[in-house]
């Protein structure tokens, strides 16, 4: 199942790429090259979602932070 699930994600991303691609200029390498990186990231995090579902999100780690911050402002 997860193969399904990785196939699926890197087809949304060639869908994805061929569909954006051609609307990027020759003028904007700075643009394809965040597009790339962007595409390059999400996928690499989508990836490790499936394989670790019960990794921690962003929200945890701001809440990890500012617990201890929020323990000195209420004394």
């Amino acid at each position: 199942m997860k193969w399904g699930a990785i196939l699926g994600s890197i087809l949304i991303i060639l869908v994805m790429t061929l569909y954006q691609w051609p609307k990027l200029t020759q003028n904007q390498k700075r643009d394809k090259i965040a597009f790339l990186f962007l595409s390059i990231l999400g996928w690499m995090l989508t990836i490790l979602l499936i394989f670790f579902p019960d990794i921690p999100g962003p929200t945890q780690l701001v809440n990890s932070l500012y617990e201890p911050l929020g323990k000195l402002l209420e004394k």
